[in-house]
């Protein structure tokens, strides 16, 4: 099947047919993994991984590996507009 490859800003777009989005279960939204191989680009659904979750992340915050504030010292510029 042939696409146009779009501009969308500074980069590329490419468009996914329908019933390959399907077939892969790709969905709006969905994370995809991009590789090179003897110049092809090959586009793989990322499967099993879920997004980053905050609550989940912050359970593993402890006494232990907790960040201290740091001081950079007095505003210099704007910083407090």
């Amino acid at each position: 099947m042939k696409v146009r490859i779009q501009k969308w800003g500074n980069s590329l777009a490419l468009r996914i047919p329908k019933v390959f989005a399907k077939e892969t279960n790709i969905e709006s939204g969905s994370q995809v993994e991009l590789q090179l191989e003897d110049h092809h680009l090959i586009i793989k659904p990322i499967i099993g991984e879920s997004e980053y979750d905050l609550d989940y992340m912050l359970s593993g915050i402890n006494e232990t590996n907790i960040h201290h504030e740091i001081d950079f010292g007095e505003p210099v510029g704007r910083e407090l507009l």
